[in-house]
């Protein structure tokens, strides 16, 4: 199966997360997995990092700390997600050294060529759709990713209320990969490993 999904956490972790996580990631087509914590303290952080760390090495999925490098250091993660705002891409990428890092470019080209000149592995772009894990994000359109297939030789990432029947036209628009979060985690209908085997 294709591994097309970025996976993000959900905004808090309880018990039952480390199963379905375990779970979801059996299902085969998750690449990515994002640790997105806001509001955490530093030592339970670290004990959650720790946790994860052993399931994504289980499953061989690619386990990425969002906008802590010290972190994904610390840990032994496969790399950091920076923001716009979280910090020097230039000293993330120094200190990461053969690390993967990835940026958020919202919608801009400019941000785009920034994070290529700054030797990043990947780009994400958006919000696509209205996303309940940020609902003020900036929009993205279409057209980003169409310039993005052509323009950037890097992996793109699609981000923002992405669900099972939205996510095909980003990948024909030229997403490599697609970040999903609610659907998963917050799914009213599903259960997280049946609603991650909506995508293929």
């Amino acid at each position: 199966m294709k591994k097309l999904v970025y996976l993000i956490s959900p905004g808090k972790i309880n018990k039952k997360f480390y199963s379905n996580l375990h779970a979801v990631l059996s299902q085969g087509n998750v690449k990515f997995f994002q640790l997105r914590l806001k509001n955490i303290k530093a030592n339970k952080l670290l004990k959650i990092a720790k946790d994860i760390r052993k399931i994504t090495f289980k499953h061989k999925v690619k386990f990425i700390i969002n906008d802590n490098f010290n972190l994904a250091l610390r840990v032994k993660a496969d790399g950091c997600h920076l923001g716009q705002l979280d910090g020097s891409v230039k000293i993330a990428k120094k200190k990461l050294k053969n690390k993967i890092l990835g940026v958020t470019c919202h919608n801009s080209k400019i941000l785009a060529k920034n994070a290529i000149k700054d030797k990043v592995n990947y780009l994400a772009f958006g919000s696509f759709f209205n996303s309940k894990l940020k609902p003020n994000a900036i929009k993205a359109n279409l057209n980003i990713l169409k310039w993005a297939k052509n323009n950037i030789k890097k992996p793109i990432v699609a981000i923002g209320g992405i669900n099972n029947l939205n996510y095909k036209r980003l990948i024909k628009s030229g997403a490599k990969y697609i970040a999903i979060s609610s659907f998963i985690w917050d799914n009213p209908k599903l259960k997280p490993e049946l609603a991650i085997r909506k995508f293929k």
